[in-house]
C-alpha cells in the first residue's frame, strides 16, 4: 500500500524518531467500528478514481451531490456515511469510481484525503465543484480544468512550504480535455486560485461591506496574472495528491465573474463539470489499461 511505502522511507522514519509524541497517536488515524473515523468508508470498496464534492447550494444541487452523481454510476452502493461525509462507489463505462460529499474548504478536504489515502491505493483524486470566475474570458456556465493551483489557503502550508507547486497531474488534465472536447462543453485550461476566506480573502466584501486595503488588491493581482477562477478546495486535493503519490486534478464550473462583473447563475455550468469528470475518468481508465498492457509507467500520445 502506498501509505506504507511512505511510512518506510528513511527520511520519514528519522522524523518519527525525533518526534516525542509520535507513539501517542494511532498509526493509521482514529477508527470507529473498525472503519476510518471521519469518513466511515468500507475501504475495500473504494474505486480507482475518487471524485470529491461539496454540499454547495451555489451549485444548485437538488439532493446530496454524492448521491446525485452516484445516480449516474452502474451498481452504485453507499460505502460510507459518517454524518460529516457520504461516499458511494460504482462504475462508469468500466471505470471504478467513488464519489464523496462533505463540507467546503481545504481542512475538510484534508479529512477526506487522509482516510482515502491512508487506507486505499486509489490512484486519482478529482475536485468536482463550483467556483467564481477571475479571468477576463471566463463566463458563467463555463468549466475550468485546472492545470495548476495557486495555494493562497493555509492547510497545505502545514504539509509543505508555499514554494511547492500545486500542479495537476498531466494525465488527468489530458483526459479531462479529451472529455470536454467530446462533450463539446465550454471549457478553459489554466490556473485556479484556492483561498480559505470565501469573502474578503477572495476580494468579495464581508458583513456590512467590510474590507481592508489588502483585500481590494487580491482580485486584480490574480486577474493580471492570468488566473482563471477561484475556489476553496482545489489546492488541497492537487497538493496532497502530489505529495502522496497520487494523481490530482480539478474540474470547476463557473457561476459568476468578480472581475468582469458577469452576474451569478446558480448551478451555471455544473452539469458540464459532472459530465466532464465522469467521461474523463472513463478516458483515464482506458489510458491506465493501455499503460498496464505495455508495461509503461506514464501515458504519452502515441501509446
Amino acid at each position: 500500500m502506498l501509505s506504507d511505502k511512505i511510512r518506510q522511507k528513511e527520511s520519514i522514519k528519522e522524523i518519527h524518531e525525533r518526534y516525542s509524541y509520535y507513539n501517542n497517536v494511532p498509526e493509521r488515524g482514529l477508527v470507529i467500528n473498525k472503519r476510518p473515523a471521519m469518513t466511515q468508508i468500507d475501504h475495500e470498496k473504494v474505486g480507482d478514481y475518487v471524485l470529491l464534492t461539496v454540499r454547495d447550494p451555489l451549485c444548485a444541487y437538488d439532493e446530496d451531490p454524492a448521491k446525485k452523481i452516484a445516480g449516474r454510476l452502474e451498481n452504485a452502493e453507499l460505502i460510507g456515511n459518517s454524518g460529516m461525509f457520504t461516499s458511494y462507489s460504482g462504475t462508469y463505462k468500466g471505470a471504478k469510481i467513488t464519489v464523496v460529499s462533505g463540507g467546503s474548504g481545504s481542512p475538510e478536504m484534508e479529512l477526506i484525503l487522509y482516510d482515502f489515502m491512508e487506507y486505499t491505493d486509489a490512484s486519482t483524486f478529482l475536485r468536482v465543484g463550483g467556483s467564481g470566475g477571475i479571468g477576463d474570458d471566463v463566463c458563467p456556465g463555463d468549466v475550468v480544468i485546472a492545470s495548476g493551483v495557486a495555494r493562497e489557503e493555509g492547510m497545505t502550508k502545514a504539509y509543505v512550504p508555499a514554494a511547492y507547486p500545486a500542479a495537476s497531474h498531466y494525465e488527468v488534465v489530458a483526459a479531462m480535455v479529451q472529455a470536454a472536447e467530446t462533450l463539446k462543453a465550454p471549457y478553459h485550461v489554466g490556473v485556479t486560485l484556492s483561498v480559505d476566506s470565501d469573502f474578503v480573502g477572495g476580494g468579495r466584501p464581508g458583513v456590512g461591506g467590510y474590507m481592508q486595503p489588502w483585500n481590494i488588491e487580491i482580485a486584480g493581482i490574480y486577474n493580471r496574472a492570468g488566473i482563471l477562477n477561484g475556489d476553496r478546495e482545489s489546492a488541497a486535493i492537487v497538493t496532497l495528491s502530489a505529495l502522496f503519490g497520487r494523481r490530482g486534478g480539478s474540474i470547476c464550473s463557473v457561476a459568476d465573474n468578480l472581475c468582469t462583473g458577469e452576474k451569478f447563475e446558480a448551478g451555471g455550468g455544473h452539469n458540464y463539470a459532472i459530465d466532464i469528470a465522469l467521461e474523463g475518468c472513463a478516458v483515464l481508465n482506458k489510458m491506465d489499461q493501455k499503460k498496464r498492457e505495455l508495461g509503461k509507467n506514464n501515458w504519452f500520445p502515441e501509446i
